[in-house]
């Protein structure tokens, strides 16, 4: 999926985890089959997770990253009634793995990329109450710190112009540009950051008998655009569980357009650039971008 992507057996990560938390030398470690674009995954036993990133960098910028994300999982555990990962280790690059890597609490439940929550209006209403619960709690005074979506659309313009660009063939362009020059012209209005998930894509959400069952990848937990977690009813909801979704939220026009705006920005990413690499993520982009279309 990247240039450079590293990879890593079931072998090294036993033998990382034998070297470094041999507390755990007993328990089996398996990888697990995902479509995600920035870890590597393995369970350890029954209850954690081993989380390996595969793009190449800075050791030390890592560890801050790892360092970080860990903070934000720890913030947000416990604080909504849905289970999120919890932290439990950091590990150190050896056995020809380049890098740091964490350790989190395994959670059950099947991703939304093979069990889709679309139709399920009682999924949407326990979405909203995440999205809700997380909002509430307390930003400490902290805003938006840049570096991605939250802050103002009109920062992703490079982004999505070149978007558009490599798009071209696979997906209706002349349409979706003139889409995006109504929503990135969108104001932010008064309201102020709240606290976010940040990240709410099929692959990061656990469902069971059609209910939400609990929230991964909580590293990007934050402050933010409060309507940056709408792109999860873009994402995952049908019109009609989405309309449960925003009434249940009690959106506003403006905030519910802007939650449009960064399911796009995110969507148009996906669709050309894991067009091969990761047919799942282009396809949820397809499918997201599908729905803004038709609610435009």
């Amino acid at each position: 999926m990247h240039a450079d992507q590293l990879t890593i057996s079931s072998r090294t990560v036993r033998d990382l985890v034998d070297d470094q938390f041999p507390r755990w030398r007993d328990l089996p470690v398996r990888a697990v089959a995902a479509s995600g674009t920035v870890n590597a995954i393995f369970r350890i036993g029954d209850r954690l997770a081993g989380r390996f990133p595969i793009e190449p960098g800075d050791v030390e910028a890592k560890r801050r990253w790892l360092a970080a994300e860990a903070e934000a999982a720890a913030e947000l555990a416990g604080r909504t009634r849905f289970r999120t990962p919890e932290p439990v280790a950091l590990g150190e690059p050896g056995h020809g793995y380049p890098l740091p890597w964490s350790v989190q609490t395994w959670l059950p439940g099947v991703v939304a990329t093979d069990d889709d929550p679309g139709e399920s209006v009682a999924f949407a209403r326990d979405l909203a109450a995440f999205v809700a619960q997380v909002r509430a709690i307390d930003a400490r005074g902290r805003t938006f710190r840049g570096g991605g979506r939250g802050g103002e659309l009109t920062a992703h313009e490079g982004w999505v112009r070149t978007c558009l660009q490599r798009s071209e063939g696979l997906l209706d362009v002349p349409r979706l540009r003139r889409v995006w020059d109504d929503l990135r012209a969108l104001p932010r209005g008064d309201a102020p950051d709240t606290m976010c998930h940040g990240d709410l894509i099929p692959g990061n959400v656990l469902v069971a008998a059609g209910r939400l069952a609990g929230v991964l990848d909580v590293g990007g937990f934050g402050p933010a655009d409060p309507a940056l977690d709408l792109v999860g009813a873009w994402h995952l909801l049908d019109a009609g569980p989405r309309h449960a979704l925003r009434a249940d939220l009690g959106c506003g026009d403006l905030e519910w357009e802007r939650g449009k705006a960064w399911a796009f920005v995110q969507a148009m990413g996906t669709v050309w650039y894991y067009r091969e690499s990761n047919p799942t993520m282009s396809r949820m982009g397809r499918r997201t971008l599908a729905r803004v279309l038709a609610a435009s």
